[in-house]
């Protein structure tokens, strides 16, 4: 029998997805819907997210393949055609334009009539992790700052029942965070937000603003301190709540939070591994009743592949919907209150948390942390250690660098495997966004836009002239250029030092290759590790170029978001014998073919180019007859064999090179 009079109401069941265009978007929600699942979670292209319109130039080769494109108020009716946005509780996964995207979302769901105090559901809004992980940023910390705070005071008046910010360690545990620097980084953030937002005033009830903070959080197979690691964000949240803040009420002290599991652990080595990831991965956000997660959404067991097609969405919500519906698991009350070796563990990870944010607070808080690069450099090496210790077999993962033989796998054999972007999408959604454009008011615009323009610059709240230029028709684009033009721009540290770490171990051997081959070539081995695109995710460039570093190499990397000019001029002025495109987005033909024929262009076609990133066998194929050299994927996490295998193919070309000379 349980202990508990009524089983508990399960979590809410979603999926992160969104794709190609705004209709197939709202044909996969639909779907997805009828299956059972109770939320929707919204991904969002990348032009999308760095407020782009889908035909500015860095939008090239970008649009649709992470997420679904919007545009302006047309693409959002589509994307929530037919969906009732006063039954629904959604989550929008974004960031740098989350003011733009919630004033979108509110103005379609007054075309359904649905009063703003109906809206239920979460804008992720956190810039901090962005600057320090997934790279969606645009403007700098302190503007950036002040859009947060803007949508937390329009929605505690307006949308009482939206979660305005939605604080992410789940990106940071992506970029190598460990359970104590994902508590302190994203507690650091929290309060970073609460404490602008306390200075601003005008809050009649401050504890209503705390209880609308949720967090977004991830967990990992090691489920057991990861289920420590949220009873720790429960009692460390209700203790910061409570003292820093002075809030009285216990249910605005509540540690609320959703979650994505286990997506930095999936491998592409035997795939069908990662289900059982993603389930034990699982039970560390619901196990414990008293730290139990709200909201759940479980990657695909394929991400690691490509984009998952619909059948796989489907299996990772019957793994939510058997957990809660078949399992007795919300029957019982916590089990493991008064357990010693939970108690000890959580008290382990709460003083080590607590250790580390009081270095974030005598630095200066999150964000002069953030503009230091003290965050992101700590970040850079908790991941390089993990790399490591999975290279050198201290840290074991099941067909990746032990137990690696396998069988040829049913489920990743044959054709559509994986879901692919078709290339007409981009054109078509540049088409819709030009007939958009001729059939607005111009007038109307232009002054939406000059009164988001004055509020920018003033200091009003940037929300109403948001909603009121998403009702006449303004383009994503033209919203983010309009605060570009009044906050700048910002580029973050790369975490990436320039100086070689002193312990060599492991690095004597591939040290040694570099000298000789620097000698060869007469000078130190120069490479050039290069983001094109506005693909965020550098974990990949980082530790390739923190490898090179350590090697021996002479590295050149700026970070992402450059464009194919820039890489191919900075070969050019760093006279690099190597270039290293790292593309995680799916845009990695256009973006690639575009820097290979920039290099020919301007005779630089001796230099090698190496590519890395989630790149189908058949693209990879494509990408050597353009002229890659070599192609790297998921599956290759030895980073001193491609160290190796750069040297190599520095060498040959050089050979090549000498050999045309004398003819």
């Amino acid at each position: 029998m349980s202990d508990q009079a009524h089983r508990d109401k399960p979590w809410i069941f979603r999926t992160y997805a969104g794709h190609s265009t705004a209709a197939a978007s709202n044909e996969l929600y639909r779907k997805n819907l009828s299956k059972g699942q109770t939320g929707l979670s919204v991904a969002f292209d990348l032009p999308t997210q760095t407020g782009y319109d889908s035909d500015h130039p860095l939008a090239k080769g970008e649009v649709g393949k992470v997420g679904v494109p919007i545009s302006h108020i047309g693409d959002m009716r589509a994307l929530f055609d037919a969906i009732p946005l006063d039954r629904m509780n959604t989550s929008l996964t974004i960031n740098a334009t989350a003011a733009w995207l919630l004033a979108l979302y509110i103005s379609v769901a007054e075309e359904q009539s649905v009063p703003r105090d109906k809206l239920q559901g979460t804008t992720q809004n956190d810039i901090i992790k962005e600057y320090l992980s997934r790279g969606t940023y645009v403007f700098p910390p302190a503007p950036s700052m002040r859009l947060i705070k803007d949508m937390i005071l329009f929605t505690t008046r307006e949308l009482p029942k939206w979660n305005p910010m939605n604080v992410c360690s789940y990106h940071l545990q992506e970029a190598g965070a460990t359970p104590v620097q994902e508590l302190a980084f994203a507690l650091a953030t929290a309060v970073a937000v609460l404490d602008t937002v306390k200075a601003a005033g005008g809050v009649n009830d401050f504890g209503e603003v705390v209880g609308r903070i949720s967090f977004f959080v991830n967990a990992s197979t090691r489920f057991i301190t990861e289920m420590c690691k949220m009873r720790a964000f429960v009692d460390l949240w209700d203790q910061i709540t409570r003292e820093r803040y002075g809030v009285t009420e216990a249910k605005q002290r509540l540690f609320r939070y959703g979650v994505q599991v286990n997506s930095l652990g999936l491998t592409e080595q035997q795939p069908e591994n990662n289900v059982y990831r993603i389930l034990l991965s699982t039970l560390a956000v619901t196990l414990s009743r008293d730290a139990r997660a709200r909201a759940v959404q479980l990657p695909t067991w394929n991400e690691a592949l490509g984009l998952p097609r619909p059948w796989d969405q489907q299996w990772s919500i019957r793994m939510q919907q058997i957990l809660a519906y078949e399992t007795d698991l919300l029957d019982y009350g916590d089990l493991f209150d008064g357990s010693p070796v939970i108690a000890k563990k959580v008290e382990e990870l709460k003083r080590a948390a607590l250790d580390e944010l009081g270095h974030i607070d005598r630095l200066g808080g999150a964000i002069a942390a953030v503009e230091m690069g003290y965050m992101k450099g700590q970040l850079v090496a908790s991941n390089t250690a993990r790399l490591e210790a999975i290279e050198r077999n201290e840290q074991t993962v099941i067909g990746v660098n032990r137990f690696v033989e396998t069988e040829v796998s049913p489920l990743t054999t044959g054709e559509d495997t994986i879901m692919t972007v078709a290339p007409e999408v981009e054109a078509e959604q540049i088409a819709r966004l030009n007939a958009w454009r001729q059939a607005r008011d111009e007038k109307a615009v232009a002054s939406a836009l000059q009164d988001l323009r004055d509020a920018a610059r003033n200091g009003g709240n940037i929300m109403p002239p948001s909603i009121a230029c998403a009702k006449v028709g303004v383009t994503t684009g033209e919203w983010g250029f309009a605060l570009r033009g009044a906050f700048g721009e910002y580029r973050a540290p790369t975490g990436v030092g320039r100086a070689a770490r002193n312990d060599t171990t492991g690095l004597d051997d591939i040290r040694a290759e570099v000298d000789r081959v620097s000698k060869k070539l007469g000078r130190r081995m120069k490479f050039l590790v290069g983001k094109p695109g506005l693909d965020g995710h550098s974990n990949g460039a980082e530790q390739i170029a923190v490898r090179a570093r350590d090697a021996g190499m002479d590295v050149v990397y700026d970070g992402i978001r450059l464009t194919p000019e820039a890489i191919v001029a900075a070969a050019a002025e760093g006279r690099v014998h190597a270039v290293g495109l790292s593309i995680l987005s799916g845009s990695h033909l256009p973006l690639v073919r575009d820097v290979v024929t920039r290099m020919r262009a301007a005779g630089l076609d001796d230099i090698p180019v190496v590519v890395g990133g989630i790149i189908p066998p058949e693209d990879e194929i494509a990408l050597k007859k353009a002229g890659v050299a070599a192609v790297y994927t998921p599956k290759d996490f030895e980073l001193n064999r491609i160290m190796g295998d750069v040297l190599r193919i520095v060498e040959d070309s050089t050979e090549a090179a000498k050999a045309d000379a004398a003819e």
